[in-house]
């Protein structure tokens, strides 16, 4: 009698043996995983990018010569005198733009050869322009970069005779 009384009290610390056998597998293949896991940061999204660019000071870079060009207009042709400088954030994008300079210069003198005396007569017409430059230039800088490198063209010095 003795023994079969033993034999269920075995049969259940077995059982409790092999539960808790288990849980710990359990538990400790848990904690491996996120031991293994660690606190990896994530990869930054072009939108992190742009927002940390965004805080960055501003760069300018100054074009040196001016640029001078004809404008066809409606009683006669104009003489055009621009100054320009160039924004841009983070001194890897500064560094890109002055690399590049005579592409700078030439997308511009691109743009401004289609402009007309009537558009640079207004000062909506000089934004537009403006920002169509921006626009071009981003556009070739994209080609060649995979990013707009430059935030704005600004135009220091504006003479039309």
């Amino acid at each position: 009698m003795a023994e079969q009384g033993d034999a269920p009290k075995s049969k259940k610390k077995m059982m409790f043996v092999i539960a808790l056998l288990v849980l710990l597998l359990v538990v400790g293949g848990v904690g491996a995983w996120f031991f293994m896991s660690g606190e990896s940061k994530p990869e930054p999204t072009e939108h992190d990018i742009a927002a940390l660019e965004a805080k960055m000071p501003a760069l300018y870079l100054n074009l040196p010569q001016p640029f001078i060009f004809n404008v066809t207009g409606d009683k006669r042709d104009r003489l055009v005198q621009l100054k320009v400088q160039v924004m841009m954030r983070g001194s890897d994008n500064e560094a890109i733009a002055k690399q590049h300079t005579p592409l700078v210069e030439s997308t511009l003198l691109s743009t401004f050869a289609a402009a007309t005396v009537e558009q640079l007569r207004e000062p909506r017409g000089r934004i537009e322009l403006r920002e169509q430059a921006t626009r071009d230039i981003q556009d070739a800088f994209t080609k060649i970069t995979a990013k707009p490198v430059i935030e704005k063209v600004l135009f220091t010095d504006f003479v039309m005779q």
